[in-house]
């Protein structure tokens, strides 16, 4: 890979280990995408307020692009923010799925549609190796959403280690987290200029998922 892309950014592990991944392999970021609930305030999935995903853009430095939906407008918003990137001589996409293929199929086929190239830098490797990649590279990452009907609350907060992961498996979760158990913020690694400073103000729960309140620290 010798060209420029967009990455898709959640602001968690996966799609940060696939962007240094890409970078890594010669690609030359030019934007990030990051899609937002419908009124723009908080990150799909992960739930981060906007100031913390900005924080992520500018310690990167690389252009952000935000869209908001609901998952009904979603697909809409995505393939105008992939054909606006095409349409800037931005031929890929770089995304951080691992072994789902239905998303996989999905997100291929998006892109297709507007022109552009998925890439998928960690697919089909094993979980496991690439969640050892992220720590041993340098990445901080702490759990701040977690599925209730999955693994326990109390992992809320909890940096990810290797000592995390052992500790999960042996309850019989996918350390992983790719079936949605649970989802993380990167604050610090080989990709960021400066550690993102972050602070932890509670927590609160809705609909089975318990979320960490995050915030840039003031």
């Amino acid at each position: 890979m010798s060209e420029q892309f967009v990455a898709s950014w959640s602001g968690g592990k996966d799609s940060a280990l696939a962007y240094y991944r890409a970078k890594l392999n010669g690609g030359v970021p030019e934007r990030l995408l990051t899609m937002f609930e419908e009124d723009e305030k908080r990150s799909k999935s992960h739930a981060l307020p906007l100031e913390i995903i900005e924080a992520q853009a500018n310690s990167l430095g690389v252009p952000l692009i935000i869209r908001g939906a609901d998952w009904n407008s979603y697909e809409g918003q995505f393939l105008g923010a992939m054909k606006e990137c095409f349409e800037a001589g931005i031929p890929n996409g770089v995304f951080g799925d691992i072994d789902l293929e239905d998303h996989l199929t999905w997100v291929r086929t998006a892109c297709a549609k507007v022109g552009m190239k998925a890439i998928h830098p960690l697919w089909m490797e094993p979980r496991r190796k690439l969640l050892e990649e992220f720590v041993n590279e340098g990445f901080e990452a702490y759990i701040i959403v977690v599925n209730t009907k999955m693994m326990p609350a109390a992992f809320i907060g909890r940096k990810f280690t290797i000592e995390l992961m052992d500790e999960l498996e042996t309850l019989g979760i996918d350390s992983c987290g790719e079936s949605g158990e649970f989802h993380t913020v990167v604050v610090d690694g080989p990709i960021f200029k400066t550690r993102i400073p972050l602070t932890f103000n509670g927590q609160h729960e809705r609909d089975g998922y318990v979320f960490m309140d995050v915030a840039l620290e003031t």
